[in-house]
């Protein structure tokens, strides 16, 4: 499947690492979701990943299809039942993830900003912009330097 590069995304970014067989679990559950995943009836083009271990991200492409209300519901509702069943926290937007070489951590709020503070996260350091809407930003504006990133505007003072 093709997706356009402006098909809707929705990043879920978990507070810890999925293990090997936890990342297989969940990928046969989202893709067993997305296959059968419609709004008002009509199937939507849709597809799940997970990457660095750390990110569920799931794609629609509203070619075919719009997303409504209750299919947005019915996604969140799988997102909620793999956070329950894997004792992970998915909807924490106060958790930051950046990357270190190719590594990626995730801290809560009061963390990240004392490893700023500290010099240990730089204006250079890639954070995730989790709000990212399209596949195309997915692309290209998810993985950004610190001082490119909504976090520089959040923690200006620190730097």
């Amino acid at each position: 499947m093709i997706f356009s590069p402006q098909s809707r995304v929705w990043i879920y970014q978990s507070n810890r690492k999925f293990s090997s067989v936890e990342e297989i679990e969940i990928l046969h559950k989202l893709e067993a979701f997305t296959s059968q995943w419609k709004a008002h009836g009509n199937e939507l083009m849709a597809k799940a990943e997970i990457r660095y271990g750390f990110f569920i991200i799931l794609t629609v492409d509203e070619s075919q299809a719009n997303v409504t209300g209750c299919s947005i519901d019915s996604s969140v509702r799988i997102i909620k039942d793999i956070e329950q069943s894997y004792h992970v926290d998915l909807f924490n937007r106060f958790n930051m993830a950046y990357k270190i070489g190719e590594e990626v951590h995730v801290q809560g709020k009061e963390d990240f900003e004392t490893l700023v503070n500290i010099k240990q996260i730089t204006t250079k350091t890639i954070v995730f912009n989790n709000m990212v809407q399209t596949l195309q930003e997915l692309e290209t504006k998810w993985e950004v330097p610190f001082e490119n990133s909504w976090h520089a505007n959040v923690f200006a003072h620190l730097l």
